[in-house]
């Protein structure tokens, strides 16, 4: 009887064992899909930056041709230099804008959070207390 016992014990201690190994090893896939998920918005955030950079630049090229455009302008009083400049500033000053709003909603925080690691913690936690639930009833 003592060795029905200690074999019973041991069985639910090793239940204990294997159900701990299994959280921990849950746990640590988890935790490498959320570095993963991170790493991964990360560069999509690098490029959102790039973007934000090159619309930077392109303004300072616009400033730079609308600038030209008023001095060509107020310089001759004649339309056609001064109106192409002024052409060419405005559509560099749109591409600018079109890049730089793009950056913007590249880079909100929605968009860098982990997701997809959000949603799997959720589903192991409903199973898990399926799980205990079940066994207490």
């Amino acid at each position: 009887m003592t060795d029905q016992t200690h074999t019973g014990t041991r069985s639910a201690a090793g239940l204990l064992s294997d159900a701990i190994a299994h959280m921990s090893s849950l746990v640590r896939k988890e935790v490498d899909l959320a570095r993963a998920e991170v790493s991964e918005n990360a560069t999509r955030a690098g490029a959102a930056l790039g973007f934000l950079a090159g619309g930077l630049v392109i303004a300072l090229v616009a400033l730079n041709v609308l600038a030209a455009a008023l001095v060509a302008g107020l310089a001759e009083w004649g339309l056609e230099p001064g109106w192409a400049s002024l052409i060419v500033g405005l559509v560099l000053a749109a591409i600018a804008l079109a890049m730089a709003l793009k950056a913007r909603n590249d880079l909100k925080l929605t968009s860098i959070a982990p997701t997809r690691t959000v949603k799997n913690v959720q589903r192991d936690a409903q199973a898990l207390k399926e799980v205990t639930t079940n066994d207490h009833e």
